[in-house]
């Protein structure tokens, strides 16, 4: 008894169901959607720009009163390894960086080496990294 109604249960019940109408989708106003996607791709951006900006103004309030450590150059020797050197509180170290032994200081500048100055009558090349940390300045 139970074969017989499961039998009756598996065939009866999907030819029921395809049988049955299927309810038409309501039309899509295809302008509308448009608006909504670019709204929502601008808030978005508008939050990604926030984000930046709030991440900004926590770096600036965690390091108070400016900074007190200037690298000065830096000179790869190796793959990995390169020579810093440091300015901190107007006595300028030089530095060895590797991946393996970490920074060791390599001699304690008593003269400070001067910055070279560009001449004047030729236009001093602004790279990437001055532009960008001209922009990012608080």
């Amino acid at each position: 008894m139970r074969r017989i109604l499961a039998a009756l249960a598996g065939g009866v019940l999907p030819c029921a169901l395809m049988a049955a109408p299927v309810a038409t989708a309501p039309a899509v106003d295809s302008g509308a959607e448009m608006v909504r996607v670019l709204v929502s791709l601008l808030g978005v951006v508008a939050l990604i720009f926030f984000v930046g900006w709030l991440g900004r103004r926590a770096q600036s309030r965690v390091r108070p009163g400016g900074r007190k450590i200037r690298v000065i150059e830096t000179m790869p020797v190796g793959i990995k390894e390169k020579v810093m050197l440091l300015e901190v509180g107007g006595t300028q170290l030089l530095v060895g960086a590797s991946p393996t032994g970490g920074l060791r200081t390599l001699h304690v500048l008593e003269t400070p080496v001067q910055d070279d100055a560009t001449p004047s009558d030729t236009p001093a090349i602004r790279g990437f990294r001055d532009i960008l940390s001209q922009w990012k300045r608080p």
